[in-house]
């Protein structure tokens, strides 16, 4: 029984990134060898026991056979028979078909080091082709790894096109694919995970709503990248930068100006009422992948008014209240520093304009502050009841956002 450290860990350490979770391939085991030796079984779909000691993942050395359509549709086989490389050899990416033994020694039948020095996601073989997920997650690895100069190999991106046009994508279920789409947003340029959909056709047949964005023209007076996909990739990257690591924010980004794809042909390069537009896709698509409730309400916010918080300075009190009160600044308040982030990020994904500074969100941020430090416990509210309470607590509310509008502006 021989165990390597397979896959991520081994690829992260050859890139000289940090180490994320480590995961072993057992050689010459049976399960119930795993078993005796302490390990906990996890795994449903084939063998996979979590060490005693370390919890971390073991599993057993298997090949695949494709049996249905779908990423679902595969027969797995486990035996002691099974050697490293024939392992190795139903991996997605070469540069995950790499294992290390115990004394440091690499095992790379498919060529795994050398795609990586020349910066490339290469398949491992043809069988690539039977397991959509691997679309969705070599567009996740480029958003990871395009900021270190990796590219899809032609190859590859050739037969991921073949997938799609065979239907393989049309059997992928919502929550893989809002599995792979939430963690390609937190990764350092999400953009890369939706030119690579784009690029290989899987955009229009899992996030239609923002495939029909490329191609539509918005004034170039305030978008000078002209074409809507490319100023919603721009976007993404801004919100990336602004905040690493945050997928609900970039998911906000994502979904801000779906509308666009919606305005009249007569009505264009102009796009009035597109953040009302994009509404209805943007519900569509929040229902379609299963998003989380948070994901959902943070980018219905950033869709409806993204144009209201560009224009917040030219606002009156009594507006801003009423803002505040659409996005529940009362009662959810760390979702206006979020909504004015996404909205910074939208200012900013565009041509020419990625260091613009921004100062509609500090001012937010400070009417936000001012509307949120009166509370009807601190008003005079005798002989007032019902709807006469909230009406005197709105009127104080617009005091306070008058008066921290004249000191910032001052």
């Amino acid at each position: 029984m021989r165990s390597y450290l397979v896959g991520g860990a081994v690829r992260d350490a050859l890139l000289g990134r940090p180490a994320g979770d480590r995961d072993f391939v057992v050689v010459g085991a049976t399960p119930d060898q795993m078993l005796a030796a302490g390990f906990r079984p996890v795994g449903r779909d084939f063998p996979v026991f979590l060490h005693p000691d370390s919890g971390e993942e073991y599993a057993l050395a298997r090949t695949e056979r494709k049996s249905a359509p779908g990423y679902r549709g595969f027969v797995v086989h486990a035996s002691p028979e099974i050697s490293l490389e024939d392992d190795l050899r139903r991996r997605d990416f070469t540069i995950n078909a790499i294992a290390q033994d115990a004394d440091g020694r690499l095992i790379d039948p498919c060529g795994g080091q050398r795609d990586l020095q020349a910066r490339l996601l290469r398949h491992v073989s043809p069988a690539f082709a039977e397991d959509p997920v691997r679309i969705l997650r070599g567009a996740r690895l480029m958003a990871r790894f395009a900021p270190l100069g990796f590219r899809i190999a032609d190859e590859t991106l050739d037969l991921m096109r073949a997938m799609v046009a065979a239907g393989e994508v049309d059997h992928l279920v919502p929550e893989r694919v809002w599995q792979e789409l939430q963690r390609g947003l937190a990764e350092p340029w999400p953009d890369a995970m939706i030119q690579t959909l784009r690029d290989c056709g899987a955009l229009a047949r899992v996030l239609p709503e923002v495939d029909a964005l490329f191609g539509v023209p918005q004034r170039a007076e305030y978008h000078p990248e002209i074409d809507s996909g490319v100023h919603v990739c721009m976007v993404l990257r801004q919100c990336a930068r602004l905040a690493p690591g945050d997928a609900r924010s970039a998911f906000a980004g994502l979904g801000h100006d779906l509308g666009k794809a919606l305005t009249p042909a007569e009505l264009l390069p102009a796009h009035p009422q597109h953040e009302h537009r994009g509404l209805k896709p943007l519900a569509a698509l929040c229902a379609r992948l299963k998003a989380p409730t948070d994901y959902r309400l943070l980018a219905e916010a950033v869709c409806r008014e993204h144009l209201n918080i560009h224009r917040l300075a030219e606002m009156t009190p009594p507006r801003i209240l009423a803002l505040l009160e659409r996005c529940d600044a009362f009662r959810q308040p760390a979702r206006i520093d979020a909504i004015a982030l996404v909205c910074e990020a939208d200012k900013r994904g565009r041509l020419g304009l990625s260091e613009s500074p921004y100062p509609q969100r500090a001012l937010l941020n400070t009417l936000h502050t001012a509307a949120l430090s009166v509370q009807a416990r601190d008003l005079d509210l005798a002989g007032l009841d019902g709807p006469a309470i909230g009406d005197r607590l709105r009127q104080a509310r617009c005091a306070a956002i008058a008066k921290a509008i004249a000191t910032t502006t001052a």
